[in-house]
């Protein structure tokens, strides 16, 4: 059965820092792309990161380039968004990803909140 669980999710100011993580499990992680999406109050689901099997490719949606950074680590079966410079519009629950066998597994989310 596949699992995601999400967590690093907090309260921080504007500006600053969290390193969210998804530890998966049920599934050959090493071989899927694994992805970030977030949703903010009031609006729909969004895609923000993706991140190939072995690491090497990776893309972001445009208003988070240059502040957040997708990483996995395949022996623990965990991928990583650092993210940084932190804006009030940052503020959603954010949620990994991944499409196994034609379905989207989803976890149950973290909740990041940036506000001063």
């Amino acid at each position: 059965q596949v699992q995601l669980v999400e967590s690093g999710g907090g309260l921080v100011q504007p500006g600053g820092s969290l390193r969210l993580s998804c530890a998966a499990s049920g599934f050959p992680f090493s071989t899927y792309a694994m992805m970030w999406y977030r949703q903010a109050p009031g609006k729909e689901r969004e895609w923000v990161a993706i991140i190939g099997p072995a690491g090497g490719r990776r893309n972001y949606v445009d208003p988070v380039k240059g502040r957040f950074t997708i990483s996995r680590d395949n022996a623990k079966n965990t991928v990583y968004l650092q993210i940084n410079s932190l804006k009030p519009e940052d503020t959603a629950v954010y949620y990994c990803n991944v499409q196994y066998r034609g379905v989207d597994y989803w976890g149950q989310g973290t909740q990041v909140t940036v506000s001063s």
